[in-house]
């Protein structure tokens, strides 16, 4: 990746609505030619895709957390697609150390969360913290 590469990543980072005409305005570089370099990207698997960014609190889901699960062998979480499919589960990041992995979930309620933590209680022991707030809630990957 180039400074061109960065420069286009750092704008779509910050509004992957732009179009080309905008990106290449923004950029100094023609369309055609922003068109080519974002393909090339998307195809190299540089850009995973383009997302709306939500706010739970506003989207009704008032409860978020981090737990944290110690699940190793065949009831790991991992292993079990349809838990990784549930929609309280917004991102899952496999660790090292003695906790397996970290899952950042959001809720509607206390009840729904405790339900959930039950649920994956099956799989291995769970350890949850409230999130208050997010600081830096998303970073923009730059060079």
């Amino acid at each position: 990746m180039d400074a061109m590469d960065w420069a286009l990543m750092a704008e779509l980072q910050a509004d992957a609505r732009l179009s080309y005409s905008e990106l290449s305005r923004r950029v100094h570089l023609s369309a055609p030619a922003v068109a080519e370099r974002v393909r090339r990207m998307e195809e190299s698997g540089i850009i995973t895709g383009y997302h709306a960014k939500v706010d739970p609190e506003l989207a009704g889901r008032h409860v978020q957390a981090v737990i944290r699960m110690s699940c190793y062998g065949p009831l790991c979480v991992l292993r079990d697609e349809n838990v990784l499919s549930w929609p309280e589960i917004l991102q899952v990041d496999r660790l090292t150390g003695d906790t397996c992995c970290l899952l950042r979930v959001t809720t509607t309620s206390m009840v729904e969360f405790e339900a959930l933590i039950d649920q994956l209680a099956q799989h291995g022991q769970p350890s949850s913290s409230m999130i208050l707030s997010s600081p830096v809630a998303w970073r923009a990957v730059t060079a």
